[in-house]
């Protein structure tokens, strides 16, 4: 039995270390079919005259902006999942809620609650499910406390949250990024401060990933 055990276990660490390298090695196609094709900037991206702030320079920056709300951002959603399990390890993914209008900031602020208590991994996707498989209207505090209830999530927690200092100071810190980036709607990705690319730009997601990869490489190759 000892021997079996051994025999399994070591057939799953093969296993993992073949799953790792195939991510890694899809991201490096990618990664060279978007240096291939040579994207432009002010047709693929935009570069800021004045860069954002980052939150860690040590690392790459890649920040999403997004609304539950949206198709778009929620089509986007299954392009990011496999770009994120091979994400290299010197760059980071951050997200922010986009806070351009008030219907908006209601979901931003139910966000940041539930960022606050660790949970975004676990009802992000399940969050953009509701809204845009099972048709949801999930626009009020009310109707976002009891969707999170369903995961875990304590009522008067989240509401005595959803209005604290802590939450007002990052919505207002996701405002004014959104300002820095010139953002006019959402999705939008901004790498390391410096560039700002758009669905629209990309003309498709799949495309959007190889531009997104495209400017990580132009970071890259500043770094060194």
């Amino acid at each position: 039995m000892m021997q079996e055990s051994s025999t399994f276990h070591s057939k799953i660490s093969r296993l993992a270390i073949l799953v790792v390298a195939a991510f890694a090695f899809n991201f490096f196609i990618i990664s060279q079919q978007a240096m291939a094709e040579g994207f432009k900037e002010g047709d693929d991206y935009t570069r800021l005259e004045r860069p954002g702030r980052t939150d860690n320079p040590d690392k790459i920056e890649v920040r999403e902006f997004f609304w539950y709300g949206c198709p778009h951002c929620y089509k986007m959603e299954s392009y990011l999942k496999p770009w994120l399990a091979s994400k290299p390890d010197d760059v980071d993914f951050i997200r922010s809620p986009g806070v351009l209008n008030r219907k908006w900031e209601i979901q931003a602020k139910g966000f940041y609650v539930i960022q606050s208590m660790g949970l975004v991994e676990k009802t992000h996707s399940a969050l953009f499910d509701a809204i845009h498989k099972e048709k949801r209207v999930i626009e009020t505090q009310k109707a976002l406390a009891e969707f999170y209830e369903g995961y875990g999530v304590d009522k008067k927690d989240f509401n005595k949250k959803f209005d604290s200092f802590d939450v007002a100071t990052e919505i207002r810190q996701a405002d004014a990024m959104a300002r820095v980036y010139r953002l006019m709607g959402v999705p939008a990705v901004i790498v390391n401060g410096k560039y700002v690319t758009t669905a629209k730009q990309a003309k498709s997601y799949e495309r959007w990933v190889q531009i997104i990869n495209y400017l990580i490489e132009l970071e890259r190759q500043v770094k060194k």
